[in-house]
């Protein structure tokens, strides 16, 4: 298979854009490893903590009227916090089990062949034009799964570039922005939609008591908000990112034909594909299922959703166990324990990253940092005297700023919506608009917060395929994503505010439209 053309930028070429992004590169790289990084960072949100307390800094919780204090911890009493739950805050990690129970699936997966063999009778030989877009739609798609699809897609993506002749850190960063980046564009509800919608209720309630909120109250900006994104992430990835990163000069693995025991192997793992979806049918589309809510019988909200961590690593695990038999890779139950354990092998970077950076998360959590900065973002947008969609897009970017220290998008809604959505309404605005432009200013700089645990497993990801990759070289090549995502977005919902399009079934930009 010949590889794939590719143009890489000359001196002369690299416009001022490019230029800024050397420069981000040039800095980002100068910055320590990530685990000392992330030591760093622990260690002055430690002494951020003291001075701050010692200031008196506080801030008033709009939805209970509590008094905020940043909380000293370099005390006595933070002293003892910081030891007991030192193992505590490794273990409960959420991305710690997520990934790791994730690429026992994958891993064995990709160690058995069975990736390979599926990208060389599938993507591969499909329309090399079709391969990208469908890759971002996909990621963008997975966000329905939550957060593993910022586990599984990154590096399996990687190695759809790497087989096609493209730079695999293009395809990293194009999987990990897309589902980062674009968590708020999607054609499909997710569980984050009932969850925000929670709040929103509450805030409304303030002004109506008998409002409720619709889950699906932005379906139709989600859908055209993925619609817009796809080809934008697929412009940003051909034009700014591969040719930046130049050619790949690591190892690749040359491309051969699908042998006899590979095509009998994919049959059969397809067929095992099969009859798991089958199963999983079963257990979540009749009405009183066993994986539906056993209270509503709602699916969004379900045991379903919340066990898709262990039931994608089934769809990977035993497809690639039953690959792994017919195709011959496996001889006894010695050579699968062989692969399950060798699927580990490579995670010990990032088992070193999530200690540390489930301490730094830790720490900042217990420090109360982070609603007060939020909290004060807020009342800041209200005294600044802004109206109108000047408002709402200042409202975006203040998200968007708490994004990059508070990255949970339910605990800063849970912050923000008491004091927007009752003060929009004020404004004849719908809590539904209020929603889809926090979802906006939420999504843009997801890409780049190194507070996104998922920042980290991308990087080790990356690590992979450049083992001196630095975090500037890495960020530069997420940050064009955020930036074109922020303008496409800020476009389109500027265009939905002029127009006076209904955000989803029932729900209007204006409260009585």
């Amino acid at each position: 298979m010949k590889p794939a053309p590719h143009v890489e930028l000359k001196p002369n070429q690299r416009g001022v854009f490019v230029r800024f992004l050397d420069i981000i590169e040039k800095y980002g790289n100068k910055l320590p490893d990530p685990i000392m990084l992330f030591v760093i960072m622990a260690v002055l949100i430690l002494i951020c903590s003291a001075i701050f307390s010692a200031l008196g800094t506080s801030a008033v919780h709009p939805g209970t009227g509590e008094e905020i204090g940043v909380v000293n911890l370099l005390n006595g009493e933070g002293f003892i916090l910081i030891l007991t739950e030192l193992v505590n805050n490794f273990t409960s990690f959420p991305p710690l089990g997520l990934v790791l129970v994730v690429m026992l699936g994958v891993g064995v997966a990709e160690s058995t062949g069975l990736l390979s063999a599926l990208m060389k009778t599938t993507i591969l030989n499909a329309p090399r034009k079709l391969i990208l877009p469908t890759i971002v739609l996909v990621a963008m798609l997975g966000n329905a799964a939550a957060d593993a699809a910022m586990v599984v897609l990154p590096p399996i993506v990687a190695m759809i570039f790497i087989a096609l002749g493209r730079h695999p850190l293009a395809g990293l960063a194009a999987a990990y922005a897309s589902v980062a980046g674009g968590f708020s564009a999607n054609l499909i509800l997710s569980m984050l939609d009932p969850l925000v919608a929670g709040f929103t209720q509450t805030g409304a309630q303030m002004i109506d008591p008998d409002y409720v909120a619709n889950p699906a109250m932005n379906y139709y900006f989600l859908v055209a908000s993925c619609l817009v994104l796809v080809p934008v992430a697929v412009w940003v990835t051909t034009k700014i990112v591969e040719p930046r990163l130049g050619t790949y000069t690591g190892e690749v693995e040359e491309i051969t034909g699908v042998t006899k025991e590979e095509k009998k192997g994919l049959r059969w793992a397809g067929i095992s594909v099969v009859i798991l979806a089958v199963v999983f049918l079963f257990l979540t589309v009749p009405e009183q299922a066993l994986l539906r809510d056993p209270e509503t019988g709602s699916l969004t909200v379900s045991p379903f959703m919340t066990g898709i961590v262990p039931i994608m690593m089934v769809f990977f695990l035993v497809p690639a166990l039953v690959y792994g038999f017919v195709a011959k890779v496996f001889t006894s139950s010695k050579d699968v324990a062989d692969h399950l354990a060798k699927s580990m092998s490579n995670m010990g970077t990032y088992i070193v990253i999530a200690f540390v950076a489930a301490q730094m998360i830790a720490f900042f959590n217990w420090s109360q940092l982070g609603p007060i900065v939020a909290i004060k973002g807020a009342n800041f947008l209200q005294t600044i005297g802004f109206t109108g969609l000047p408002l709402l897009l200042g409202f975006i970017v203040i998200a968007a700023l708490i994004n990059l220290m508070v990255a949970s998008a339910s605990a800063k809604w849970a912050i923000l919506a008491p004091v927007f959505v009752p003060m929009f309404m004020l404004l004849e605005y719908s809590p539904a608009f209020t929603q889809a432009a926090y979802r906006v200013g939420d999504s843009i700089t997801n890409p780049i917060t190194p507070m996104l645990p998922y920042f980290a497993i991308a990087l080790t990801f990356a690590k992979k395929y450049d083992p001196k990759i630095g975090i500037g070289t890495f960020m530069s090549s997420l940050l064009p994503y955020s930036i074109a995502f922020a303008v496409i977005w800020i476009i389109l919902f500027t265009v939905w505010y002029l127009l006076g399009l209904p955000l989803g079934p029932g729900e209007y930009i204006h409260l009585h439209t």
